[in-house]
């Protein structure tokens, strides 16, 4: 690499080999340099270099679900990166540029909470080895890209992740597993699969990762499950894919899964069952028996039907490597390699091939950005923990796999094929495949694994391959993708966005696996044909990122619910009325198209901007039907709106009819009128409710009154909510007996919004005055309150929010003190009398410690805690601030009296002690800044042993006292026993040149005095007299 010099100032700087990039360097001595050229570049190098520049310690965060899952915390993630941090430091030949360190991230088990809590760990780590869960690693890699950071996983297996554009950060440190899958796939002509996982989030998206996948490469991927299956379900698949953890290192779900196939007689040869986690590390073969096998005869005898696709041992086995690292006293701990989950390899390997892209990016002279280091895994070859890791020059793993069999007899597996990713081919490996029966499965047509052929069985499915086309491309298209949707905030705001000339939104459904038939999607073509002012278009189906959501036109005004509910809203009859004819008109064009509803309810009719009412979540029944999802519970308040035919017959109830359209516009109507939710005048629970709607007789519906809508309005209402479904109108007769309603007047929006607006336009500026100022002064009262609570910088951090690190002061002194007899003036006084003197005590010292740079930190009943040189640093003026604010505060606490007990004196003892410690902010609800460290023990611990009118203090606030040399008095007390830390030489602060002020006496106290007992004895009998005097009767 050629070096380029700068001249600046006449000095020649040399940037060529820092560890994070370029170094100043200069052939002359900086001594010999002028002071401001010096300073100069000292304020350069601060201000042009990245903060990571100038930090010794490359930190990289392991992320998995360590502590929730008990598979993967055999794992052992801290042991693993503890032997691979080791070995890497001690490479010499490996130039970092730093030291190499490690934090082990938990990933919570629920997809949604891991990735907040990936969010919180920017600001601990350098780079990531990590996610686990692949249902947001999309979402992690954005992340890293963003904060510059690298994501080197195992376990992605979205193949958009490679792009380099999209995904600058990211790099594989295994080949994707569905690459690996589809090799398999291919060698064997298997293309109709299944998919099972367990009901964990982490297998639960894996499942649909690895279908995505695998269905973008062209396979029919049939059923995905996260239960059991049936065999009518399986009539077409050749091979499962078990999505759990392995039976062989103690996946109990994968266990009794298997052992039902196998009552079941599934593994008698008609199907191949491949377990998908040993595809993430080396799993140990040769000469190596597993316990679950040799201990259960059925589930040997069900194994024989298994495949296992693990990393091939290039090197050595698991065994021998994780007992080697034991000899050489690497790893200490008595665990035996078959009780560790071969993961430990994969979170080793990850570890190492961070550490090497650091190498290559530092002789390449570039920055350990999380672009560079991901772009540096490219063309490298390395021995891993058990096997040989390569990466050729495209960033693609080119790690070898060995596909495993058992012959159901033996509790060992036998390498029989080897599957070479180089050359996307599987080779024999000497032994073959003992499949149950004597023969493979059959193949299916090899056209399914050649990419430009619709490979099909029947008429059906080219049909359905041909409309597929169809929706996924042209100006008509319904399943759209990431590319043409631009989402808006998730809590619907009206935010304007362009898409196709009209405003859009996603409403998330509950599915993720959708399966679509001919007829479904013919019903889908249908409904993006439907146009109608009272009816919100369906503009498709959002198919990306594992997602599946329904787009339709945004309504800025949201759902007929939210506008009820909305009581800075007035709603006239007239405004009611125009509400629900447009709800009539849109229920009547749904049914002239025979597109019955099913769902309808009043969070299901939006209002747009112009106050028209919509309808969606329209037109789904069959889509719903088709997925065969179960049937969730439906709470009891979410079956307001359903007609009690469907009550009683659950399985129906997808199956939208005209009928119960009527019964639900019916109950929308009586919130309308009313302006209430449903059956809110009855007083009855949901569940109560339902009950007696369900089984009548009596027949429980709302009750209305009469002056709350025009009879004939309530009559209609009746009328659509009868018991029995023949006796309910239909739409358009209901259209027509509404418009009779309003006796002929037109039901104008327009007219009554302008009635509206001119009512609202008096107060409008009042109110938001009075909003504003509420805000302001409630502003106000929080900034103050947590100015009170924190350090003036810790609170502007938090307003800003900006996270407030932990800080570590290595000189600060610390005050303590506390009320001698305290428990003894407590039991002779009421609570307010006590709250009285700590309130008057502690607004004595707040004022005393005005005047001194000094920050309170806390008060426990009568222990008061005060520090000096934090949060602002003040050089050696610490111990001086305190020991002078210690002065004073003991001088005025010898005037001091208690105004219940004005003739017992108030003695405290003070103790102080000067060292580092650490503080930081603790608490989110009610956020406190606390000091942590031994200095903290040390000061109560001289308080504690501390004596009356003392201020005892120990050498190391003697010794800066001393140094400031500003006349301390310092006395002796001699060799004083301190709980937790021995004995030491302890001394009196008693005063200091030019301190006139007057300090109480202290008691005279000999050796072996019980003085504590005498103070007690003291409180006790001033008060007793106190009291005699009061209550002696006058003369």
């Amino acid at each position: 690499m050629q070096h380029i010099p700068l001249n600046v100032g006449g000095v020649l700087w040399d940037l060529s080999n820092y560890p994070y990039g370029p170094i100043f360097k200069s052939r002359h001595s900086l001594a010999t340099l002028p002071f401001y050229n010096f300073l100069l570049w000292v304020l350069l190098g601060v201000l042009t270099f990245p903060c990571c520049v100038q930090c010794l310690i490359f930190k990289v965060g392991v992320l998995g679900p360590w502590n929730c899952d008990p598979v993967y915390s055999k794992a052992l993630p801290a042991l693993a990166a503890k032997l691979a941090v080791g070995r890497i430091n001690e490479d010499f030949s490996l130039d970092l540029g730093s030291k190499l360190d490690f934090v082990i991230l938990q990933e919570a088990c629920e997809t949604s909470k891991a990735l907040t809590t990936f969010v919180y760990y920017e600001k601990m780590v350098d780079g990531f080895v990590g996610p686990t869960n692949p249902g947001y690693c999309d979402a992690a890699s954005l992340l890293g890209k963003n904060w510059d950071k690298a994501i080197f996983s195992w376990a992605c297996i979205n193949y958009e992740l490679d792009r380099i554009k999209s995904y600058p950060t990211f790099a594989r440190t295994l080949p994707s597993p569905t690459r690996v899958l589809f090799t398999v796939l291919k060698h064997f002509s298997w293309a109709n699969i299944g998919i099972v996982s367990s009901n964990e989030d982490i297998w639960i998206d894996t499942a649909g990762k690895v279908a995505n996948s695998l269905r973008s490469q062209g396979l029919p991927v049939g059923i995905v499950a996260s239960a059991g299956m049936n065999e009518t379900e399986m009539e077409s698949t050749l091979m499962i894919i078990m999505c759990m953890h392995s039976a062989l290192i103690g996946g109990e779900q994968q266990t009794a899964f298997l052992l039902k196939a196998h009552e079941m007689g599934l593994t008698k040869g008609r199907y191949v069952f491949v377990p998908y986690d040993t595809l993430l590390y080396s799993l140990p073969y040769a000469n190596t028996s597993y316990f679950p096998l040799q201990n259960n005869t059925k589930l040997r005898q069900a194994y024989d039907a298994v495949l296992t696709i693990t990393v091939s041992s290039d090197l050595m086995s698991f065994n021998e490597a994780f007992n080697m690292a034991k000899r050489f006293e690497e790893l200490t701990i008595s665990l035996v390699p078959q009780q560790v989950n071969p993961l430990f390899g994969t979170i080793y390997n990850g570890i190492y091939l961070l550490a090497k892209a650091m190498h290559n990016a530092r002789r390449a002279g570039q920055w350990l950005s999380g672009t560079n280091l991901a772009y540096f895994t490219r063309n490298m070859t390395f021995s891993g923990f058990n096997q040989k890791i390569q990466i050729d020059t495209e960033g693609e793993s080119q790690t070898n796999y060995v596909i495993l069999d058992s012959d159901g007899w033996e509790g060992q597996l036998y390498r029989s094929y080897l599957v070479d990713l180089s050359a996307d081919m599987v080779r024999f490996a000497g032994k073959s495949i003992h499949f149950p029966g004597g023969s493979p499965p059959p193949s299916d047509s090899s056209c399914w694994f050649e990419p430009n052929i619709i490979c099909t069985g029947g008429r059906e499915p080219v049909s359905l391959r041909i409309q597929q086309i169809q929706l996924v491309k042209g100006p008509n298209r319904i399943l759209l993708t990431l590319e043409d949707l631009t989402f808006i905030n998730p809590q619907l705001r009206s935010v304007p966005i362009p898409y196709l000339q009209c405003i859009e939104s996603c409403l998330g459904c509950e599915f993720v696996f959708v399966n679509f038939g001919v007829f479904t999607l013919c019903e889908c073509v249908q409904m993006k044909d439907l146009r109608n002012e009272n009816i919100n278009p369906f503009l498709g189906f959002f198919t990306d990122c594992d997602m599946f959501a329904v787009v339709t036109e945004h309504c800025s005004r949201g759902s007929l619910q939210d506008l009820l509910r909305n009581d800075d809203v007035k709603l006239e009859w007239m405004f009611k009325s125009s509400l629900l004819l447009d709800l009539i008109k849109g229920m009547k064009y749904l049914h002239h198209r025979e597109f019955p509803h099913g769902r309808l309810k009043s969070r299901n009719c939006v209002v747009d901007g112009r106050f028209v009412l919509k309808i969606t979540d329209y037109g789904f029944n069959e889509l719903l039907e088709s997925q065969k999802s179960p049937k969730n519970l439906v709470p009891p308040e979410d079956q307001f709106w359903t007609a009690p035919e469907f009550l009683r017959d659950v399985e129906n109830s997808r199956k939208g009819t005209y009928k119960g359209d009527v019964y639900s516009f019916a109950i929308i109507l009586q919130e309308v009128v009313v302006r209430g939710l449903p059956y809110c005048m009855l007083g009855l629970t949901p569940a109560e409710i339902i009950r007696k709607v369900k089984k009548p007789p009596p027949m429980c519906r709302p009750t209305v009154a009469p002056d709350q809508a025009p009879m004939e309005c309530i009559q209609l209402m009746k009328q659509c909510w009868s018991e029995q479904p023949d006796r309910r109108p239909a739409f358009d007769e209901i259209f027509d007996q509404f418009k009779l309603i309003n006796k002929g007047k037109k039901t104008n929006i327009i007219d009554s919004m302008l009635r509206m607006l001119e009512q609202y336009s008096s107060n409008l500026e009042d109110l938001i005055r009075e909003r504003t100022e509420e805000l302001e002064v409630e502003k106000q009262r929080t900034e103050k309150l947590l100015s009170e609570m924190l350090p003036p910088s810790v609170a502007e951090a938090l307003k800003t929010g900006a996270t407030v690190e932990p800080e570590y002061f290595d000189q600060v002194t610390i005050y303590f003190s506390d009320i001698v007899g305290f428990t003894t003036i407590s039991s002779l006084s009421d609570p307010i009398e006590v709250v009285d003197l700590l309130n008057d005590l502690y607004t004595l010292f707040d004022a005393v410690l005005s005047n001194h740079d000094v920050y309170k930190v806390e008060t426990i009943g009568d222990a008061y805690m005060v520090a000096s040189g934090l949060p602002k640093r003040n050089g050696n003026k610490h111990a001086a601030e305190i020991a002078n604010m210690s002065l004073n505060i003991l001088s005025s606490v010898g005037t001091f009296q208690m105004r219940h007990m004005p003739g017992i004196p108030v003695r405290i003892r003070i103790g102080i002690h000067s060292g580092s410690c650490v503080a930081g902010v603790v608490g989110l609800t009610m956020p406190r800044y606390c000091l942590f460290g031994d200095t903290v023990n040390t000061a109560s611990r001289m308080e504690s042993t501390g004596l009356p009118y003392r201020i005892h203090v120990n050498m190391s606030t003697v010794k800066i006292l001393r140094s400031l040399n500003e006349g301390y008095k310092i006395d002796v007390r001699g060799m004083t026993e301190l709980k937790g830390k021995g004995i030491e030489e302890t001394y009196w602060l008693v005063g200091k040149e030019n301190f006139t002020k007057p300090l109480p006496k202290p008691p005279e106290i000999k050796p072996g005095d019980n003085w504590q007992e005498m103070v007690t004895e003291e409180i006790k009998t001033i008060f007793r007299k106190a009291n005699r005097e009061v209550d002696k009767p006058k003369i």
